[in-house]
């Protein structure tokens, strides 16, 4: 039968009609069970629609045929709408989503040579309005569903296929909370779409193969370390300073860097677990030697490792990246510190899909 990386776009279910793509394992024996069905036929729907990949309610055909008729009467299965689709270069990708309310919100196809990451949005806009973000200048319109966080995945995968290795099994996938919005402010429904993803049943995802990164939202952390099942936790860190930090991430404020050290030295990583910190090189602001040296103490306070990521630019934002010298000078700084370092070049600059650039025009207002 053909999958859903194999089908082309289904045709919208009647409007009014409920739908069933994004639901989770409950929600769908509830709908099995509205109809009438035993708790397994929800089951049934679940793999269908996540391990199956089907778009369709003919392709369930290991369900009686009066029950697909009545579904395909009475419920819809539809994902969020690509409605555009930017390649870049290095051959990632920047899709523009569709919601059925008329929002859109953008997420990020990274293909590399092992793997596949997708660059997931949680909200329409961000309220959190760190200086630096072209997102967070759209001020927060509203929190996605955990429907519409999982439509993102599986629209992309209808999109792009899902890659195959040589030994015929599906590459490994990964997804990262990076995209519009800050995913702690919408935790219930993180997390519920977490749960649907990492289904084994599904598209049974690895938990250490998704990661949620968060501005700094101290309760947020807190609960989430709170799950026996989680994702992986990245800070969006950005500077050294509590001054610096208060300027670019009014978020500091609220909870300053040493609120923040308290909670991610009480976050429960398990074994072989790190905490990565996300430090956006801004040239003359967050990118002194001095810095460097700041990061290093900060990183050793807790298990970590440090993304240095070269700032991305956008329209307005009034900031450059350092010289490649500058940023090859901190990575030496940190690794004489015995820090675990990287430099993240962000894919889809040059369609405006990278970290930090992602905005719906027409949507929201500056904050």
């Amino acid at each position: 039968m053909s999958a859903l990386w194999d089908l082309p776009a289904p045709e919208r279910a009647p409007e009014g009609a409920p739908n069933a793509a994004g639901l989770g394992r409950a929600a769908l024996k509830a709908l099995a069970a509205s109809f009438g069905e035993p708790a397994f036929r929800g089951d049934q729907l679940f793999e269908g629609i996540y391990a199956k990949g089907w778009m369709e309610w003919s392709a369930f055909t290991h369900l009686p045929k009066k029950l697909r008729e009545r579904l395909q009467a009475e419920v819809r299965l539809a994902w969020p709408r690509i409605t555009q689709s930017l390649a870049s270069e290095d051959h990632s990708t920047k899709h523009g989503f569709e919601l059925e309310d008329g929002k859109q919100v953008e997420g990020v196809h990274m293909p590399y040579k092992d793997r596949t990451t997708l660059c997931l949005s949680s909200q329409v806009g961000c309220a959190m309005a760190c200086t630096f973000c072209a997102t967070g200048q759209m001020g927060i319109l509203r929190n996605l569903s955990a429907a519409e966080i999982v439509g993102q995945v599986m629209a992309m995968l209808a999109h792009h296929g899902r890659p195959v290795g040589s030994d015929g099994e599906p590459d490994p996938l990964n997804l990262v909370f990076m995209g519009m919005g800050e995913p702690l402010h919408n935790l219930d429904h993180v997390m519920a779409a977490f749960a649907i993803l990492t289904d084994p049943k599904g598209l049974a995802l690895s938990p250490k193969r998704i990661t949620v990164s968060t501005s700094g939202l101290v309760s947020g952390i807190e609960r989430m370390g709170a799950f026996a099942r989680r994702p992986r936790l990245a800070l969006s860190l950005n500077a050294t300073t509590d001054e610096y930090r208060s300027r670019i991430m009014p978020v500091n404020k609220a909870w300053d860097m040493e609120a923040l050290a308290a909670a991610l030295g009480a976050f429960p990583v398990q074994s072989g677990e790190r905490i990565t910190l996300e430090y956006v090189l801004l040239k003359g602001v967050t990118d002194s030697l001095e810095d460097g040296r700041r990061l290093a103490a900060y990183a050793k306070r807790f298990p970590s490792k440090v993304n240095l990521i070269p700032f991305n630019p956008h329209e307005g934002s009034g900031y450059e990246a350092p010289a490649e010298a500058r940023i090859q000078e901190l990575c030496r700084i940190l690794i004489q510190e015995g820090v675990i370092v990287s430099v993240r070049r962000s894919r889809g600059q040059d369609v405006a899909g990278a970290c930090g650039q992602l905005v719906k025009e027409g949507q929201g207002r500056p904050r």
